[in-house]
């Protein structure tokens, strides 16, 4: 939900009618995660997917019905191989749809601009919406608490104003590219250095900028399994204090740049240091996957891709040399980033169809 929360408050802010689908319930190899949303205004403007392309047709005709009047209701898509010429998910996965209308000035509306302005200022905050029963399509505002959610039947909860963290060690200029592409990913990036000519806010917009030694920073800073400490320096007066203090944390991601002769003496260091070796062995190095880039673009993506790997249990290998379902299968309590969720399944009539998109999203059935 958080990517259409920026348009959805603006929507509402000038008080225009739209619709709002969002994905509460998942199976097998869905390719979105719970509260994954599209918006769509009165005059037809889209923005936001709950598929990645495979259903968005026929879900932006719900938000047209519902703009017209409908009242909100749960589609389940699915892949049919009995009618594989139907719009829907060719993944082999399905995904109940939440659509729903926002009127001017309602409730829901004053909901979404209150969750897009928490979700800017990273506070953390519940949100619930009714799959089921006479309240379905009501959403609320629950709490502000970051922790997970009591299960509740007919209800989904997503969390929002709790985005990944990205932390860059060094104001190096492969900072400068991890810094843009973590940002662009949604991430809450922040780039440690105490060298007050590199660390500026000129060089790395959208990003806090924090000149300090990163060690003392990371010791007083409460990290999660959602942070990522990404070391960049080349340089031990910095790096190993850094990693130290990094691994003293349930930090998800430790990762440090360097040659594998530059590992094989940071290890050493560390050890000097008393870090243990257990400790020792959470430290990706040399950070990244192997896609075979120089550039500093390149070694972001690089960088990035290991974050994610590790982070959705990703091998990081070529999906076309793999078999089975491209997407993992997901269960209850799944969701990441700021729309980390927990999910009861919706209860979605059994004469919704089961259907199969091709190459287009608008693909029209077979008569």
């Amino acid at each position: 939900m958080r990517e259409i929360l920026p348009v959805a408050a603006r929507w509402a802010g000038a008080e225009q009618a739209f619709a709002i689908a969002t994905v509460v319930g998942v199976g097998g190899s869905a390719p979105r995660e719970i509260g994954a949303s599209m918006v769509v205004s009165a005059s037809g403007e889209v923005f936001g997917t709950v598929s990645g392309g495979c259903v968005e047709g026929a879900v932006y005709e719900r938000c047209l019905e519902v703009l017209g009047g409908a009242a909100p209701r749960v589609d389940r898509f699915a892949y049919s191989d009995a009618d594989a010429f139907a719009v829907g998910l060719t993944c082999g996965g399905t995904i109940d749809v939440l659509v729903r209308a926002v009127p001017p000035g309602s409730a829901a509306a004053a909901d979404l601009q209150l969750l897009a302005a928490r979700e800017a200022a990273a506070i953390p905050t519940g949100f619930e919406l009714v799959t089921a029963g006479p309240e379905l399509g009501v959403g609320r505002v629950v709490s502000s608490d970051a922790a997970a959610p009591a299960v509740v039947p007919g209800v989904v909860s997503l969390r929002v104003g709790v985005p990944a963290r990205l932390i860059v060690v060094g104001a190096v200029e492969f900072a400068v590219a991890l810094a843009r592409l973590g940002a662009a990913m949604g991430m809450r990036v922040t780039v440690l250095d105490p060298r007050e000519v590199f660390a500026t806010e000129a060089r790395f917009p959208g990003a806090e900028v924090v000149v300090d030694w990163p060690d003392r920073y990371l010791a007083g800073e409460r990290l999660d399994a959602g942070t990522a400490v990404c070391v960049l320096t080349h340089d031990p007066k910095i790096d190993v204090p850094a990693l130290r203090a990094a691994l003293a944390s349930p930090a998800g991601y430790i990762g440090a740049m360097g040659s594998r002769r530059t590992h094989d003496d940071r290890m050493r260091r560390l050890g000097d240091a008393e870090v243990p070796p257990a400790a020792r062995m959470r430290v990706r190095s040399p950070i990244g996957l192997d896609l075979g880039g120089r550039s500093p673009e390149e070694t972001a993506l690089s960088i990035l891709a290991e974050i994610v790997a590790d982070r959705h249990g990703g091998t990081g290998a070529r999906l076309s040399g793999l078999s089975g379902p491209v997407h993992a299968a997901v269960g209850p309590g799944a969701g990441s980033g700021s729309d980390a969720a927990t999910q009861v399944p919706a209860a979605v009539p059994s004469s919704v169809p089961s259907i199969e998109c091709a190459l287009l999203p608008d693909v029209p059935a077979r008569s």
